[in-house]
């Protein structure tokens, strides 16, 4: 795509994508913060380093699709305990 205006002119790439699934992924995240512990702390955590909402939810939703990934890949079920224990105090 090429951009001009007055004397500068800049090509720039073009992303023509489908937006179900990221929309789809963004939505998964929302819901699992609200219904997870896990996922709850782990957003949390991200907020309480300055992320803002937005960016935490997309990070929320990458780690969602890579622990679905690993489910996948080995043939396990989802456990939270798996999935978020490392964020969960042990008492």
């Amino acid at each position: 795509m090429t951009r001009a205006s007055g004397t500068r002119r800049v090509v720039i790439a073009r992303y023509a994508r489908n937006r179900r699934i990221p929309d789809a992924v963004h939505q998964w995240a929302f819901c699992a913060m609200r219904g997870s512990p896990g996922a709850r702390a782990y957003y949390n955590t991200l907020r309480q380093r300055g992320t803002s909402h937005q960016a935490a939810l997309r990070q929320l939703s990458n780690r969602l699709v890579g622990i679905l990934h690993g489910c996948l890949k080995t043939g396990a079920d989802y456990d939270e305990h798996t999935a978020w224990g490392h964020l969960q105090p042990t008492t």
